[in-house]
């Protein structure tokens, strides 16, 4: 659904998806936003239109759609080309103008945010790791991270990397894997 800002009202409404949202992008260099949801799949949306232009179905084998039930993260690299799909415990890596996967990379635990750094992913997910793949699947490196769980990883453009998690805390990493502080957030 998109609403005009000044009055509040619906605009358009994109419709596909059989089950809710858990993320959503914005693919600026072509008026699109890809979404992931709980039926399984990533959809690649025509804004102008509102029209759903292209299905991406990470677990193409329907018996595991119960197992890995939704989509639960999706990142775009710089260019817009790629696209990372995390899936339950696995994360599949898909080039946008061939529209073909390219590879799928299996945790040990859900993934339940992910990153691009250059021609890289940074992942976190159900562990306390932020793990660094290539795009072809291949695991660069696991950094061990303060919360037991964590929800987030975020990217500054200096190479800083903040993986925020379980029990309110936030690990910050330098670009090189080292750990610089970690805070821990505590409501009032």
């Amino acid at each position: 659904m998109c609403l005009f800002k000044e009055s509040s009202r619906i605009k358009m409404v994109f419709k596909g998806h059989s089950d809710y949202l858990h993320c959503i992008v914005a693919r600026n260099s072509t008026n699109q936003i890809v979404t992931g949801s709980e039926d399984g799949t990533a959809r690649i949306w025509d804004c102008k239109s509102g029209k759903c232009i292209k299905v991406i179905d990470p677990v193409k084998d329907k018996q595991l759609k119960g197992v890995i039930s939704c989509v639960s993260c999706i990142t775009l690299d710089a260019s817009e080309s790629w696209l990372a799909c995390g899936s339950g415990q696995n994360l599949s890596v898909w080039n946008l103008p061939t529209s073909e996967c390219v590879s799928t990379i299996s945790s040990h635990s859900p993934i339940q945010d992910v990153v691009f750094d250059n021609n890289q992913i940074l992942a976190v997910g159900a562990e306390p790791l932020l793990n660094r793949f290539d795009i072809n699947g291949m695991t660069l490196s696991q950094i061990q991270c303060a919360p037991h769980s964590a929800f987030s990883v975020s990217l500054h453009p200096s190479g800083v990397i903040s993986v925020g998690g379980y029990g309110g805390l936030v690990d910050v990493i330098s670009q090189f894997g080292s750990h610089l502080c970690t805070f821990c957030c505590q409501g009032l």
